[in-house]
């Protein structure tokens, strides 16, 4: 099988090959292809429990239970600020 890259994943290639982190591109590709294989892995094993959450939330906004884009950015940064304190001691 031969595979054409685009600049941009050619670059990615290059650059773990710079760093070390791989030896060749077909073992950039291989560990690649892991973490994809990893990831829907994951997916397929918590699946019911994201469709369940995916259905709370359906459920709560047409409830009007939401938050705007103003409130949510500001609950991402309180929460961002709380890990990073717990993270830094």
């Amino acid at each position: 099988m031969n595979v054409h890259l685009t600049g941009q994943s050619e670059k990615f290639v290059n650059d773990q090959l710079a760093r070390g982190a791989c030896r060749t591109p077909e073992e950039v590709i291989q560990r690649a292809l892991e973490v994809l294989q990893a990831e829907e892995e994951w997916i397929e094993d918590h699946k019911d429990a994201i469709h369940a959450k995916i259905e709370r939330a359906f459920g709560q906004f047409e409830r009007g239970e939401f938050f705007t884009a103003e409130q949510s950015r500001a609950d991402m940064e309180k929460h961002k600020a709380a890990w990073l304190s717990k993270t830094q001691r």
